[in-house]
């Protein structure tokens, strides 16, 4: 039973590892799981962005079968493989920008974060990096550092990694124009920090647990052009926003610039541990050999995996697939603006969407109206997600094949909850 297990989860694991539910899988199908008592859910979490290929895909289920029955690990640095660089070509054409590009395997996405750090500060010499405010990099030590958001990921863990700012990252919605961003970088440079001594801006093309905010093209274009002034690298973490989940493959696609280096993970493996790194092929090549890598970096069977996702995103056509369902699921919430007056925003590119609930009459956070929709939507046998910095906001990321017959379901579920918990307030 679920209940046992969690008595037994509180008692052998760490509080400090949050658990948004007490349903304990015990199966799971493209867009369904079943928990160990039966019943069914449709997962509009999908491992938080992980497979957006939907649950054991039969084509990535078959390539890690294939690998097993091969060889399970032999570590990289040691005994290398082919489809470790095959993986890597297939990356470096696929990453925006048009510039030679070079690849470097580990295995989750603060470890990519980690590493693009230390590759943009061998490059470049320097040593600082700037951040946004509402930004999720990780919780490793500079991952949590460069992360703009304290509850729950940086309190009670002491000094931060030093070198590392924030500016505020443009959200209207809240107050915050592109212009006072810019405004707070450019006194960042003449109060705290020389601009020559930046090595990179780290930037989520949409921010993903700061509340699914895009990144406005504006800003993004202005804030290559500062770099570019600066000779400061354009770090774009894709961690969540990668592989098909927004419209296009890479998220930084939807803009007119490119970065220096991109991080990956997540979409990658399609449920299994793969992440990566992805930049310009001399920016990539500055630290020297053993300078990067990791034992379980590019596992064998998280490699096979990603060969197989990338191949699904092409033949199952998944980014315009993406487009297709974000804009049913928006269309669905816009519908329902009237009645549930605590939705403040529907927004989100690609399937990568979001609605913010404030209370109704202000522009006051409701993040208790927004974890009555998540509870009530789970007892319905909906799985969703909540995030951003006032905990007000549910993301939407079912995986990009769910079936219509179970989109369709899910939405009605949606609506059923929105309406209810609307009447209750």
């Amino acid at each position: 039973m679920n209940t046992d297990i969690e008595a037994r989860r509180s008692d052998a694991i760490s509080r400090g590892v949050g658990v948004t539910t007490q349903v304990y899988a015990d199966k799971a199908l493209n867009a369904e799981i079943w928990d160990v008592e039966g019943r069914r859910y449709i997962d509009f979490a999908a491992g938080i962005a992980v497979v957006n290929t939907g649950h054991r895909h039969p084509k990535v289920i078959a390539a890690v079968k294939d690998q097993l029955d091969r060889f399970t690990h032999t570590c990289h640095q040691v005994v290398p493989y082919e489809n470790y660089v095959r993986l890597a070509e297939r990356l470096n054409e696929a990453v925006p920008g048009k510039f030679k590009k070079k690849t470097v395997f580990v295995t989750t996405g603060a470890e990519a974060v980690e590493n693009a750090v230390k590759i943009a500060r061998a490059a470049t010499n320097r040593s600082a990096i700037v951040a946004f405010t509402g930004a999720f990099h990780g919780r490793t030590l500079m991952g949590m550092t460069l992360t703009g958001k304290v509850q729950p990921y940086k309190a009670g863990f002491g000094a931060m990694m030093p070198d590392v700012f924030h500016v505020p990252f443009p959200v209207e919605l809240h107050g915050t124009t592109i212009d006072e961003s810019l405004s707070v970088l450019d006194k960042l440079f003449k109060a705290d920090v020389d601009p020559n001594r930046i090595a990179a801006f780290i930037v989520e093309p949409v921010q993903g647990e700061g509340g699914f905010y895009e990144v406005p093209s504006a800003f993004m274009t202005q804030l290559r052009t500062i770099a570019e002034k600066h000779g400061i690298l354009l770090i774009a973490d894709e961690v969540q926003t990668g592989f098909a989940r927004t419209g296009k493959l890479f998220a930084m696609e939807h803009f007119s610039v490119f970065p220096d280096i991109t991080t990956m993970a997540k979409g990658l493996g399609g449920g299994f541990p793969i992440a990566a790194v992805t930049g310009r092929a001399e920016i990539i090549d500055a630290p020297g050999p053993g300078g990067l890598g990791g034992t379980y970096g590019g596992n064998p069977l998280g490699i096979a995996a990603g060969i197989a996702v990338l191949d699904v995103i092409e033949e199952e056509d998944l980014c315009h697939r993406a487009q297709q369902l974000g804009a049913r699921l928006k269309q669905r919430l816009q519908s329902l603006t009237e009645i549930v007056t605590q939705i403040a925003d529907i927004r989100g590119p690609g399937f990568m969407n979001a609605i913010e609930f404030t209370v109704p009459g202000s522009k006051k956070p409701d993040a208790e109206f927004t974890n009555r929709v998540r509870r009530k939507a789970l007892e319905r046998g909906l799985i969703l997600l909540t995030c951003g910095v006032y905990g007000n906001v549910i993301r939407f990321l079912a995986p990009i094949t769910i079936e219509d017959t179970v989109f369709a379901e899910a939405l009605d579920i949606l609506e059923e909850t929105l309406r209810a918990c609307a009447q209750e307030v």
